[in-house]
């Protein structure tokens, strides 16, 4: 497993490349190919457009392309923020094991990819519902 400040310099590197090769241009990164085989959006729709906007500080823009990461990138930003403080004061990932003190958070741990991914297939479902399209469509 990267420690976190392998994974956050990836992510520098990776917001770098997108926040200076603008995805609004036809043809710069592809298509996406959930798009391409099936015509529908998916929930990543728009995200490397989104992307570029937030690190160019548009984000209303950002916003436009889409909602669900502009949502998303405090929470990831606060969860890596969390991890690398953790790693710092030398404080051991939680061990699976039965419930005690800490539980709550575990079975928060647990649920969250679950969460998760219905939050992804329910956004993805709505952005290509007509109606809501002026609103979830990038």
């Amino acid at each position: 497993m990267l420690p976190p400040l392998a994974v956050g310099g990836l992510t520098a590197a990776a917001v770098l490349v997108v926040g200076s090769v603008d995805p609004h241009r036809p043809g710069s990164y592809g298509v996406c190919p959930v798009y391409a085989l099936t015509g529908m959006l998916c929930a990543g729709c728009g995200g490397l457009r989104a992307t570029h906007d937030l690190a160019h500080g548009d984000l209303a823009g950002a916003w436009a392309m889409n909602p669900l990461w502009v949502l998303l990138v405090p929470v990831l930003v606060a969860a890596w923020a969390t991890w690398l403080a953790r790693r710092w004061r030398g404080v051991p990932d939680p061990a699976p094991g039965p419930a005690g003190p800490a539980g709550a958070a575990r079975t928060t741990r647990r649920a969250a990819p679950g969460v998760l991914l219905v939050v992804v297939l329910v956004y993805s479902v709505a952005r290509n519902v007509p109606a809501l399209a002026p609103w979830l469509a990038p």
